[in-house]
């Protein structure tokens, strides 16, 4: 059983974006084919960009390095069309000069996009997930152990965003539930996170996630459901499941 009285709260609820990737400058002069396999065989992939803070995120990654243009993980593909969501081109972009120019670069100073011919050389930008799905069944305490051994710690979810993220890994689980870092305290009667935080956002599924929880014989901790609502539970923490690892810190 851990020490209660060892861990450290904070009441605010707030928090930042929470953006799922980890992003990798790498300052090799690669086409837009060899770059992906080197994120690939290195990392997760070449950089992707699906909304505002991500965008935020990578430019922070590359303010310090020398000007120029980096490959991102966008191409025309098989279709013809433009794989994007929110599209972030220079004027004029795409221009498909020369009807050559089916792979994007990015100018790392504003974060603009353009398309380009996809054997020019350019620095790149790899991206790394920040969860890691775990199948090993393991205690919810060997999980954690686990998790700061090897990575950070026990997922925590403090908003949808992250919620949504969580679900998409836990879905390739093998086991029917998935533990989070989340846990109950006996001795005061709450649930909390194992990153010190207090819940305000929860997606507990009905009869799950009370105050007045069983606390004999065993303590309950938190996970989620791999298939299903996807939703959390409360589970002894001595059955045995997958879980997700947080890979880096902040």
């Amino acid at each position: 059983m851990l020490p209660h009285f060892l861990l450290i709260f904070t009441a605010v609820c707030g928090v930042s974006p929470y953006v799922p990737h980890r992003y990798h400058f790498v300052n090799l002069s690669k086409t837009w084919t060899e770059a992906q396999s080197y994120c690939r065989q290195t990392y997760t992939d070449l950089a992707t960009i699906n909304n505002m803070d991500e965008m935020k995120k990578l430019i922070e990654t590359l303010k310090d390095k020398a000007q120029g243009f980096v490959w991102i993980g966008l191409n025309r593909g098989d279709t013809g069309k433009w794989r994007c969501t929110d599209q972030n081109w220079r004027n004029g972009e795409p221009d498909n000069r020369g009807e050559k120019k089916f792979c994007v670069a990015m100018k790392k100073q504003d974060g603009k996009w353009f398309d380009d011919n996809c054997e020019s050389k350019h620095t790149f930008v790899c991206f790394d997930d920040e969860l890691i799905l775990i199948q090993k069944n393991l205690s919810w305490a060997e999980a954690l152990r686990y998790c700061r051994e090897n990575h950070v710690d026990l997922v925590s979810v403090h908003s949808e965003e992250i919620q949504l993220w969580v679900e998409d890994v836990a879905q390739n689980a093998s086991t029917d539930h998935v533990w989070l870092g989340l846990r109950h305290t006996c001795t005061l009667s709450f649930w909390f996170w194992m990153s010190g935080d207090f819940i305000c956002y929860d997606n507990w599924a009905p009869g799950n996630g009370t105050e007045g929880e069983d606390c004999s014989p065993i303590e309950r901790t938190g996970a989620v459901q791999a298939g299903e609502d996807q939703q959390w539970v409360s589970l002894p923490e001595n059955q045995t499941l997958n879980f997700i690892c947080i890979k880096y810190e902040g």
